[in-house]
């Protein structure tokens, strides 16, 4: 399976040896080491390391194998993100959201065993297509709404969706992959985090914030599959900013998005977080109902 191989395993310490977390593992497995699973190649590049495609011995299952190294972590002081990305995520049980089978780790790096996407990266077939059709975009928007609508029954918040923490899966659904940024929360929070472009207003202005982030995200996420860029855009940062506390929301006339998609769009994008439209309403929107595939895949 290629040079891969040899650059993990050769982490892995001493006769390849890896101390493991037994939490969250499955449950047939209790215990990984790196040299239970043949190394395959590279799927893409993070902040602090690597994700290959894997394959685990025993089982024969596919997975993906994130390698972040351990250093990197420190350095950006985010290992305490990271601890409460893998509790949050191993916990979740959704077909829109990736799992996290389970993870270990050895003196330099941490292994996260993920699911495996086989159809890759949202972000890159947006950037192929330049924009989605009605149907696609509202086959998405609906699948994500019902895996947010579960996130929150379980007091998830995700706070950070955008197309780069989307993947598609082998039947060409979609799945929410990074929650990096997300929280367990009973209360209301004010930590400002998430992608510039995709803050509601209570955070760019460091307010209270609670669920309804993850609404406004999803209204700029769906505007973005529309129009192929993001609602709020500008040169600068500080504009951006502004047009966001403003709700600076403008429909280009191009390309031509139906009257059904904009009313969607303009209930979501609403500065009073509590008038946002609830997610199981957006579900019930004329153009949800007449645009989303039932079945959440889309089958262009």
């Amino acid at each position: 399976m290629g040079m891969a191989t040899e650059t993990l395993a050769g982490a892995a310490g001493p006769g390849g040896d890896t101390k493991v977390s037994s939490e969250n593992c499955g449950e047939d497995k209790l215990r990984w080491t790196l040299n239970d699973f043949d190394i395959g190649k590279p799927l893409g590049r993070g902040k602090f390391g690597h994700v290959y495609l894997a394959r685990e011995k025993k089982s024969n299952h596919i997975v993906a194998l994130k390698v972040l190294f351990k250093s990197q972590l420190k350095q950006s002081q985010v290992e305490h993100q990271l601890r409460r990305e893998v509790e949050i995520q191993s916990h979740l049980r959704n077909p829109n959201i990736l799992r996290l089978y389970g993870y270990f780790y050895d003196q330099t790096r941490v292994y996260l065993i993920l699911e495996y996407a086989a159809k890759g990266e949202l972000y890159k077939e947006l950037q192929k297509c330049k924009y989605f059709s009605e149907k696609r975009a509202a086959t998405y928007i609906a699948s994500l709404a019902r895996a947010l609508i579960y996130c929150h029954g379980k007091h998830v918040i995700h706070r950070d969706i955008k197309p780069e923490n989307l993947l598609i899966g082998a039947q060409g659904e979609l799945k929410i992959a990074d929650f990096g940024w997300s929280v367990h929360t009973f209360n209301r929070r004010r930590t400002m985090c998430g992608t510039l472009d995709y803050l509601p207003p209570e955070m760019v202005e460091s307010v209270e914030h609670d669920a309804s982030v993850d609404i406004w995200s999803l209204g700029v996420l769906c505007y973005e599959f529309l129009y192929g860029m993001p609602p709020f855009e500008a040169k600068e940062h500080s504009d951006t900013y502004r047009r966001i506390v403003k709700v600076d929301l403008k429909f280009p006339p191009k390309p031509i998005v139906s009257a059904s998609a904009k009313d969607l769009i303009s209930q979501m994008l609403v500065k009073d977080s509590s008038l946002r439209l609830p997610l199981h309403k957006l579900l019930e929107h004329p153009w949800i109902v007449q645009n989303a595939d039932p079945s959440g895949i889309y089958r262009g």
